[in-house]
């Protein structure tokens, strides 16, 4: 047009509706992601409901009855205390945390019945032997029991904490990566990290936190269902499993199998081009570690912000091995042989993760299996894939196994261990979900479609996330393939 007049160029109908769901969708995540925080945030109000709750049934006994028990009053102030510890580590996490998202845009976003939302607002803790099946969050989040937690109160759990805790420093190597919602094909090497990851100052007394953003500020909380505190729980559960001297047996029962595997499978690993060993459902990162350490470029892909935001604390920012005590079991009375065990503290981490003597190229990628190994990139990329306590949480399981198979090199391998308790099984009344439920005869028949040979195959029992010391163990029979 002359005259310098405006162009009103006008984008495709289409191109606008896609900018408009791309818009949606990151809104909605950001409104997931902050339902995540605030449980986490509103664990030691939850933990504290608890303990009312076993005061009042404490008074509620006759007089003689109380007599017999007359130490439960101090066993309720240590069960305080124990909440405390744990409340501590989780806002040092907490702070240390750097959102991949701008936490700070309006959140008051339209209900689009057309729109999914995200994948990381209903994230279970990794087996539904903690904390039970996923639920719909559509709406806004609403607690049963009270308000959200005051920031006050929070804060004085958290100078009460570390009171009881004193943190050695000592020079640390440099963050693993991580990265959000999409991978690309290529491996980067450590050093070229997000620069996120080393944002974190330390105060006075040398607690690591974020300059960008204040987790204990209370407009950041929403009020959340009290099974995502539960989730929070599990979480913590879940860190004994991986990083705890405790957890040595179940790592043993579990990952050892599949350290083994790939050390024989691989014998002749070279220094200068390592092999690339992928790891879905990488949890909290202790197997994606341990297979780096073995002489692979490992990547660890987490579909769950509970569990990133955990692994990302223990990985780039503990310091030396034993950093923290926590109270894994205090949640729950049955099964306990004493009180002792109950409220046992359970030092973390039993190894420092950055003197692990990883290889170079250990990364972890967060984002859904389906979604970000689907690119067209990942065809191929992969000398082999492990598989621990995953399958089972597809919803379609034969889109799983296609996909492992068109992502490994030519005579890549697979190695699956877990059962087939299949996390969406019991989602009644939900019509847009779905859950295909296969037996271990048509996971292997259908494994042969898609082009692999069973070169060994054995049953392992094992336990999930279990108090040694419980009265009550859990057991799997699960089945390496």
């Amino acid at each position: 047009m002359s005259g310098g007049g405006v162009i009103d160029v006008k984008l495709p109908e289409e191109d606008e509706e896609r900018r408009r769901q791309r818009k949606l969708e990151e809104a909605l995540e950001v409104k997931s992601l902050r339902r995540i925080i605030s449980a986490y945030l509103n664990y030691p109000e939850a933990a504290e409901e608890d303990v009312k709750r076993y005061e009042q049934s404490f008074r509620k006994l006759p007089p003689s009855h109380k007599a017999l028990l007359s130490h439960y009053p101090l066993k309720f102030k240590k069960l305080r205390r124990c909440i405390s510890m744990n409340s501590y580590f989780i806002f040092a996490m907490l702070q240390a945390f750097d959102p991949p998202l701008d936490m700070s845009q309006d959140m008051d976003i339209c209900e689009d019945s057309h729109v999914s939302h995200t994948h990381y607002d209903n994230q279970s803790d990794g087996r539904n032997v903690c904390s039970g099946h996923s639920t719909s969050s559509s709406g806004r989040m609403c607690c049963s029991k009270g308000d959200h937690a005051d920031c006050n109160e929070q804060s004085k759990v958290v100078e009460t904490a570390k009171e009881m805790t004193t943190n050695e420093e000592e020079e640390t190597e440099g963050p693993i990566e991580y990265k959000t919602a999409s991978c690309p094909g290529k491996l980067e090497n450590r050093e070229e990290t997000n620069q996120s990851c080393s944002n974190d100052f330390t105060d006075s007394n040398g607690n690591a936190s974020s300059p960008a953003c204040d987790w204990l500020d209370p407009s950041i909380q929403l009020n959340v269902p009290l099974a995502d505190v539960d989730k929070v729980r599990c979480i913590i559960r879940n860190i004994v499993r991986d990083w705890a001297a405790e957890g040595k047996t179940e790592r043993d029962q579990c990952y050892k199998p599949i350290l083994e595997e790939l050390d024989a499978l691989f014998p002749n690993r070279s220094k200068e081009s390592p092999p690339a060993c992928l790891v879905p459902g990488a949890g909290l990162g202790r197997l994606a570690l341990e297979i780096s350490h073995l002489g692979f470029i490992s990547q660890g892909n987490e579909f769950s912000y509970y569990m990133m935001i955990c692994s990302s604390f223990i990985l780039n920012h503990t310091e030396t091995a034993g950093e923290w005590n926590i109270y894994p079991w205090i949640h729950s009375n049955c099964n306990s042989l004493s009180d002792s065990d109950q409220l046992r503290p359970v030092s973390i981490p039993d190894i420092h993760p950055a003197s692990a003597g990883i290889t170079e190229g250990f990364s972890m990628c967060g984002g859904d299996f389906v979604e970000v190994y689907s690119d067209p990139s990942q065809v191929g990329a992969w000398d082999a894939v492990v598989t621990c306590f995953f399958i089972d949480t597809a919803h379609n399981i034969v889109e799983y196994i296609e996909i492992i198979s068109r992502i490994l090199k030519d005579g890549g391998v697979w190695i699956n261990l877990g059962p087939l308790l299949y996390h969406f099984a019991d989602l009644y009344g939900q019509e847009d979900e779905m859950s295909i439920e296969l037996s271990l005869e048509d996971v292997k028949r259908v494994a042969l479609h898609y082009g692999f040979e069973f070169e060994k195959e054995k049953t392992i029992e094992t336990t999930y996330t279990t108090n040694p010391r419980s009265m009550m163990q859990v057991s799997f029979l699960p089945c390496t393939l």
